[in-house]
């Protein structure tokens, strides 16, 4: 019923602040920023490595949700994001085993849909399980090539294989030439015992 971890949600007062830690300091590169402005908050998301991805929450009104759990801290953990590739049969499973969830939301298009879990119900942890295309909302830096799968690069020591993830991203190994030959003979070997 769930696919992947999408991403963990920080909610800051300072967005600009912990925009500049996280991709100047930890190198994290900038996705999509959106403003809510029914629900007056500022959302971002950010690539780190191959696959990790946070999003920054910010108020941008007096009236942001956000306001309250903001009340006595500069910051913290809001909630964490759970893919589901089918959001109907995921609610129909937290009913059956009565699990209480809320703010059932689909954005324009059908591009995400979602509904959240209380930290009461959830052991102490806000969570929102959403139905969405994962490559949709990854930054272009992290995503493979449009159309492939696979890429294979050279520097002078070592060959970089960049794969496609489910996730959106790419995986990223490294293999020394030995360690490449290896790869392949062990993929032609395979392939030889499964040909009729």
């Amino acid at each position: 019923m769930i696919s992947r971890v999408d991403h963990i949600a920080i909610a800051v007062k300072d967005h600009e602040g912990a925009l500049r830690f996280f991709r100047d300091v930890l190198g994290a590169l900038p996705g999509a920023c959106t403003e809510v402005t029914e629900r007056q908050f500022f959302w971002q998301t950010l690539a780190l490595g191959d696959l990790t991805r946070i999003e920054i929450l910010s108020p941008s009104g007096p009236d942001s949700f956000l306001n309250g759990f903001l009340r006595n801290r500069e910051g913290g953990f809001h909630h964490i994001t759970l893919q589901t590739p089918n959001l109907d049969a995921m609610i129909k499973r937290l009913d059956e085993y009565g699990v209480p969830w809320f703010g059932r939301n689909e954005y324009p298009g059908g591009v995400w849909k979602e509904v959240f879990i209380h930290p009461r119900d959830a052991f102490g942890a806000l969570v929102q399980i959403a139905e969405f295309q994962a490559g949709d909302w990854m930054v272009p830096e992290a995503k493979m090539s449009e159309g492939k799968r696979w890429e294979i690069s050279r520097d002078d020591q070592r060959f970089r294989l960049n794969m496609a993830h489910p996730g959106g991203g790419k995986v990223a190994f490294e293999f020394t030439e030995e360690e490449l030959r290896a790869f392949v003979n062990t993929i032609n070997n395979t392939l030889s015992k499964t040909s009729c």
